[in-house]
């Protein structure tokens, strides 16, 4: 809570006309991630994190799930949903993964290895990625991009779902009802990944 608290900006839907915003946000926020550090190569790594974050936007949530925005897509959160099955997206850019990932597609492979067997099996809402521009942090904009796809995800029944190899970002989680199901560390000296979920009847996302 700052002293001169501000109103934080609601969520909206993502328009054509955020594309741009919203994928230079999140290539920010995760120019220095563990797990992206761990498994994109360091030669030109900005520019592999920002096609990355375009495809994970554009590719797999604009066209197979549901994105939402704040402050201007100063924050992003992409949700995949079971209403449809993003595989064609993931198979269309698997290739591209692999040139993103670079010297580091060994690390990338063995990651999704060890963290595939603790990921449900069953229809739920997967956080895809999100991201909040680091000039914004501190304004509640997290909890409040993310509010919609959480809401959505209880009135659907589908428990949410999402990894993160952040200790802090844990935390914040748990904060918005999620509760950790498995902490994973990655092979060949990878960060630790933690698996949270929450169920559609756990208690409602706090604001902040």
């Amino acid at each position: 809570m700052t002293q001169h608290h501000q109103a934080t900006p609601a969520a909206r839907p993502l328009t054509d006309a955020d594309v741009p915003t919203a994928v230079d946000t999140l290539a920010r926020a995760f120019a220095d991630y563990p797990f992206t550090r761990h498994v994109i190569a360091a030669d030109g790594h900005q520019e592999r994190i920002r096609r990355f974050q375009e495809l994970c936007l554009t590719v797999v949530g604009m066209a197979y799930g549901r994105v939402w925005v704040a402050d201007e897509a100063r924050a992003v959160a992409v949700w995949t949903t079971p209403e449809r099955d993003p595989a064609p997206a993931l198979a269309e850019i698997g290739s591209v993964l692999g040139e993103l990932a670079g010297d580091r597609a060994a690390a990338f492979e063995s990651a999704e290895r060890v963290i595939a067997p603790h990921r449900p099996a069953e229809p739920v809402w997967f956080l895809n990625t999100v991201g909040v521009a680091p000039e914004a942090w501190g304004r509640g904009l997290g909890g409040a991009v993310l509010a919609p796809g959480v809401a959505a995800a209880a009135r659907a029944g589908c428990p949410a779902f999402l990894e993160t190899s952040s200790e802090r970002n844990v935390r914040f989680y748990q904060r918005l009802g999620f509760t950790v199901t498995a902490e994973v560390p990655l092979p060949d000296g990878g960060p630790t990944t933690w698996c949270l979920r929450r169920e559609p009847d756990a208690a409602p996302a706090a604001g902040h």
